[in-house]
């Protein structure tokens, strides 16, 4: 076998209109790289799609239809790592500073003149064949230490090996107690605008920020996991859909509030929350729940993002408070006993008794089994006097 088998060069993507161009690239590099030509941006993106050997991708800027612009926001958008990934190197005018810019804020690596050397060329695609290789070794090491732990060693959320695992075994509690289990999913607004317009790392520190609240602000029972830059998951057991609304809600309005500055600019971000519950989305997989929370916000976006979408649509402040001040049900308060959490019950035990009373007053005066009728009327009294004096004030 020979050395080039054992050990087969890096392969080069050049995507330039000019054949004249290509063929002076090709020259450059002949011997040093494998080569693969395209015309346009977008065939240079059907490459990508179909050949993985592709280590790297030297584009120019100005080509017809699809041009470098357009195929390096794809690339940096694409959902495939091998593709997100690729060191991209731009073409452009030695003194077009706007140009350069605007291309390494949408994630441009490197930048040539079409008069480069021979030298100077390799050099710079030699550092970012390494460079990406590097990478590729890290994202392979990194999807097998997160195969085998429960945490994603950058994020610090749950993976989503882990997120899956834990829902299917809360999904078998929640069958088995008769309880409901929810799914929300938070999208960061225009998150692809925030790149182009700021740059890669401003937009992973609004990733990272809102990872930090996410984790803050859940309960310690619910599970967080980031499913793509942009796009969180949270699981809460134990949760119905008005409650996993009202904390959707809430981290709306804790992101509306927020404003990041960057290089003196004020950043306002905002976010879409799909919800979905196994009380009105069944109780199929962990996979099926987070699937509409996905579609829910999916649709908010489309509506203009900003806002929180329930099975019915946009929720609102106002419905869920009024659904909040609602009795609650003796279904609910048994289903929290059930699970050991008497917390909640005990802080609405007036509005509990309040349902139970009529039911309680029957059976003592058919079974005159000494239930304290009296001492729960006047503490039902006391309790609802106080509630009305704090309203008041």
């Amino acid at each position: 076998m020979s050395q080039e088998e054992n050990h087969p060069l890096p392969k080069v993507l050049i995507v330039d209109d000019s054949r004249m161009v290509r063929a002076s690239l090709i020259k450059l590099i002949r011997g040093r790289f494998e080569f693969r030509e395209e015309v346009d941006g977008e065939a240079g993106w059907q490459a990508l799609l179909i050949d993985p050997t592709i280590q790297l991708v030297l584009s120019d800027i100005g080509m017809p239809g699809l041009d470098g612009y357009g195929l390096l926001e794809r690339i940096r958008g694409s959902k495939i790592a091998r593709i997100h990934d690729v060191p991209v190197i731009m073409i452009s005018g030695e003194e077009d500073d706007a140009v350069r810019e605007r291309a390494r804020r949408l994630g441009a690596n490197d930048f040539i003149t079409k008069g480069i050397g021979s030298a100077e060329l390799v050099a710079r695609l030699d550092s970012l064949t390494r460079l990406g290789q590097a990478q590729r070794e890290l994202e392979e090491s990194r999807a097998a230490l997160a195969r085998q732990s429960p945490v994603d060693p950058v994020s610090g959320l749950a993976t989503e090996s882990y997120l899956n695992m834990r829902g299917a075994q809360e999904l078998a509690r929640a069958r088995r107690h008769q309880t409901e289990i929810s799914a929300m999913v938070i999208e960061i607004d225009h998150y692809e605008q925030l790149t182009e317009w700021h740059g890669t790392h401003v937009a992973q520190l609004v990733t990272r920020k809102l990872s930090k609240i996410l984790a803050t602000k859940v309960r310690q029972e619910d599970t967080v996991t980031q499913l793509t830059d942009a796009q969180f998951a949270v699981l809460s057991p134990s949760t119905d859909l008005l409650g996993c609304c009202a904390f959707a809600l809430r981290m709306q309005k804790a992101m509306e509030k927020l404003v990041m500055t960057y290089r003196e600019e004020r950043i306002r971000i905002s976010v879409t929350v799909g919800v979905a519950s196994s009380s009105v989305d069944g109780m199929q997989t962990v996979s099926h729940l987070i699937g509409v929370a996905v579609q829910r916000a999916q649709a908010g976006k489309q509506m203009g993002g900003n806002r929180v979408i329930g099975d019915q649509g946009e929720v609102r402040p106002e419905m869920v408070e009024r659904l909040l001040k609602q009795p609650m049900s003796i279904d609910h308060a048994l289903a929290q006993l059930r699970l050991g959490d008497a917390a909640e019950v005990v802080e609405r035990l007036p509005e509990v008794l309040s349902t139970l009373l009529p039911l309680l007053e029957l059976v003592e005066s058919r079974l005159h089994c000494g239930i304290p009728i009296e001492n729960l009327r006047k503490y039902k009294t006391e309790s609802e006097s106080g509630s009305g004096a704090m309203e008041s004030s």
